[in-house]
């Protein structure tokens, strides 16, 4: 079976145009409702979401079609994703659903969807939701007047997650004396964040936490950072922590306003547990996109970086299946399996200030652990219309392995398709920037000539 609404991290799309209308918020509920009822108990779903306007449209489908089919819904309103997952563990519910788009702006919205495990579906499972959507629903697939679900609100989630997310942090230790400015880009993590550092004892300097329904992500969060930067230099922070829309992400800022991707804190939180013991698989795992200088720093030091195609839940697979307890994305996804079963900005973001605590040492020293690689990253857009396929193109194969050739052992060429838009992605990393550029801009020619694409017209 194949997925046609499913991507990477669930359905998405623009807000009241398909699939992200109410009609098909409808329809998956009553399938996944399908999917995951078993034995004759009353079954629970979970459902959270972030600011979106859109929310205020989409929850009240989806709820409406987990109740046709039986099913009792818990609304916890606005929560980070990772919330979700911890709930549906602890609830032992049956299935969790959150509404976002992650770091998208307010135009867009999410169905992101799991199962009884606290764990994002599977490509299979996610096919055979369709497959049922696909095939309709009779009468007898509904609930009778007597066994319609009913739907409540939790109003004590808020305070459940934050303290999940404490109890990941060491006991004994408090944020005393360390300023944090916290960017909770106007979405799901605008009550919590701000009261999980204040409550362990940080003086808080709150960014981005007044949500109007479009303001979401909107310069500002993990993917506009800056607006934290210049907090963290303004106010004579100690560190700057920016999630994004839903929270599953992060990225820092050191005392001096310095950004700080995902890699810098798998290898901080990777090294700090290998050498307590704790760490798990030999290693860690992260994408295809992750520095070449975090793999290279991590077999210095007798560990392994696994790699796999982009997206966390692919991260996440690869872990459960070999045995790892810690991965992530350059992009700010950080999975730590011990307390989680996904991406998490609040409680990875509490793991570097528990180290910043223990050292003594200011961020911009503790955040340095490897030297990053250069690397370089261009897009090619091409007609998809003709059939062409660049990468089984001869000229291209070759200039992939000249290219591979002059970079050498420490060195490294990525080349893949995207999977939203006509785009042929090509990155490179290695010790010599000017080296780099020359491969990639090589590359990038030889799939214009491909693709048919004017030379010269790279993004």
């Amino acid at each position: 079976m194949t997925r046609k609404l499913f991507g990477t991290d669930g359905i998405r799309g623009a807000a009241n145009t398909e699939p992200m209308t109410a009609e098909t918020a409808l329809r998956v509920a009553m399938a996944a409702a399908q999917q995951f009822r078993r034995g004759n108990h009353r079954h629970l779903v979970v459902i959270a979401k972030d600011t979106r306007l859109s929310g205020y449209m989409l929850e009240p489908a989806l709820t409406a079609g987990f109740i046709s089919m039986g099913m009792d819904v818990t609304l916890v309103g606005p929560l980070p994703t990772p919330a979700v997952a911890m709930l549906v563990r602890s609830l032992r519910a049956d299935m969790g659903v959150m509404l976002s788009a992650s770091h998208n702006p307010f135009e867009d919205n999410g169905i992101k969807l799991f199962g009884p495990d606290g764990y994002k579906l599977s490509d299979e499972v996610e096919a055979a939701i369709e497959a049922r959507m696909a095939e309709g629903f009779a009468q007898a697939d509904l609930a009778g007047p007597r066994a319609l679900g009913r739907a409540r609100r939790l109003d004590d989630a808020s305070g459940r997650y934050i303290e999940h997310v404490k109890s990941g942090f060491p006991r004994g230790l408090r944020l005393d004396g360390l300023k944090i400015v916290v960017d909770c880009a106007h979405g799901a993590a605008y009550k919590v964040a701000p009261k999980v550092l204040w409550e362990l004892g940080a003086d808080v300097v709150p960014v981005a936490v007044a949500p109007d329904g479009f303001n979401i992500n909107k310069d500002c969060g993990a993917t506009a950072p800056l607006a934290m930067r210049e907090a963290v230099v303004t106010h004579g922070a100690d560190l700057g922590i920016a999630l994004d829309g839903d929270a599953d992400r992060l990225i820092l800022a050191d005392e001096h306003g310095t950004q700080i991707d995902g890699d810098q804190i798998m290898a901080l939180i990777g090294r700090g547990w290998a050498d307590t013991g704790r760490l798990r698989g030999g290693g860690v795992v992260a994408t295809v996109m992750s520095n070449l200088g975090l793999e290279l720093y991590l077999k210095d030091r007798g560990l392994t970086l696994a790699r796999t195609p982009v997206g966390d839940r692919y991260v996440v697979e690869h872990m459960r299946e070999h045995g790892f307890n810690l991965g992530g994305e350059q992009s700010g996804h950080i999975v730590m399996s011990d307390y989680g079963t996904t991406g998490d900005g609040l409680a990875a973001a509490l793991q570097v200030l528990a180290e910043i605590q223990r050292t003594g040492r200011p961020a911009s020293e503790v955040l340095s652990v490897f030297t990053p690689l250069p690397q370089v990253l261009k897009n090619v857009r091409f007609d998809p219309s003709g059939g062409v396929k660049p990468l089984e193109n001869a000229g291209v194969q070759a200039a992939i392995r000249a290219g591979e050739k002059h970079l050498g052992g420490r060195g490294r060429v990525l080349i893949r398709k995207s999977g939203t838009e006509p785009l042929i992605r090509v990155m490179a990393e290695g010790e010599d920037k000017a080296m780099v550029l020359s491969v990639v801009d090589e590359i990038c020619t030889a799939v214009e000539r491909a693709a048919g694409a004017k030379v010269g017209a790279t993004e």
